[in-house]
């Protein structure tokens, strides 16, 4: 009991050895991790979490990387903001760890404590988002960061969980990658909240702002909001950056600003915490369920329905009502 009372007063003291120590435990599913989140909880809900998300080799991480830098170095007399980036990275075969890792960003953001970074391993999760990544994200809320960014691994269409877990979400394109027509086919413009297109001094950036804002615009029609509509509707800008150039990044960082104050002025805040809260409790549920019934099924019942399977005699969704649904001492049939 101690340890884990030391572990959480640590965490919201700012120790960053045991906000470290904390993140393994939450990533390794450890009991006592999940005992500090139960009593952290009540100390989260103040940090912005930012979704960055898009296909590969759009620049993702270097566009990250400068808005981290922005966002400790502000203009106009704003305030510094302390900023946490949750990297989740493609699992490597061998070793189940993150293949990147946190080396190629420790370079630009190293020396500065308003910055913390963490990569973990995807593990296969849909969407590139490990189970654990709410959790993650929890415990830096509660360690008191003002920003969240969580970067996914930006492969396949089920990239759009990653709108689940934040308040604002970024989509990264590029031109000449056809990124612009791979989003659409996605999905993905449905949940963008900031459109950026990297690279913008590539060929054919022109004609990639033409077709994501053609797309917008048919995905938000603004000539259906009736007038005096008490919910302004919000029209994902389209901007360009450099990120190697650390080109247009104040533009992304008012955005980013600009939608927080949206989501506040219009209640929206309020709605999207709700709904990422219930998406956190459905997945967990599932998990306990599934943990539960699996404690319960006795291991031959398994194979036999296996055995079912594979001879063609049940189909997978009769194998799974029957598994379901099977008394520890009840035969399949």
């Amino acid at each position: 009991m101690t340890g884990k009372a030391d572990l959480v007063e640590s965490v919201l003291g700012g120790k960053r050895l045991a906000l470290a120590r904390l993140l393994t435990l939450v990533e390794n599913n450890a009991p006592e991790g999940q005992a500090a989140l139960d009593q952290l909880f009540a100390h989260t809900g103040r940090a912005h979490l930012i979704g960055v998300t898009g296909s590969p080799g759009s620049g993702k991480s270097s566009l990250v990387n400068q808005l981290a830098l922005a966002l400790r170095n502000p203009v106009d007399g704003q305030p510094a903001r302390s900023v946490a980036i949750v990297a989740v990275d493609p699992t490597s075969p061998f070793t189940g760890g993150a293949v990147l890792g946190d080396r190629v960003r420790m370079r630009d953001l190293s020396g500065d404590p308003g910055i913390f970074i963490r990569s973990m391993a995807s593990r296969g999760a849909l969407g590139g988002l490990a189970r654990a990544t709410a959790g993650i994200v929890q415990a830096l809320d509660a360690a008191g960061f003002d920003i969240v960014l969580v970067e996914t691994v930006g492969a396949g269409q089920s990239e759009v969980d990653i709108a689940r877990l934040a308040h604002t979400t970024l989509v990264i394109e590029a031109p000449g990658m056809g990124d612009d027509i791979q989003a659409i086919k996605a999905g993905i413009l449905e949940i963008a909240d900031i459109l950026v297109i990297n690279k913008a001094d590539h060929p054919g950036v022109d004609s990639t702002v033409r077709a994501l804002r053609a797309m917008l615009e048919l995905g938000h029609p603004t000539h259906q909001v009736p007038a005096g509509s008490p919910t302004p509707l919000w029209i994902p800008p389209v901007l360009q950056t450099i990120a190697t150039k650390a080109e247009g990044i104040r533009a992304v960082v008012e955005a980013i600003d600009a939608h927080a104050r949206h989501l506040r002025e219009t209640g929206a805040w309020q709605l999207r915490e709700r709904s990422r809260l219930l998406a956190e409790l459905e997945v967990l549920v599932q998990a306990e369920l599934t943990a539960h019934w699996r404690e319960a099924l006795p291991p031959e019942a398994l194979a036999a329905a296996l055995v079912e399977l594979e001879t063609r005699r049940i189909s997978p969704y009769q194998a799974a009502k029957h598994l379901v649904s099977l008394q520890p001492e009840a035969p399949i049939h």
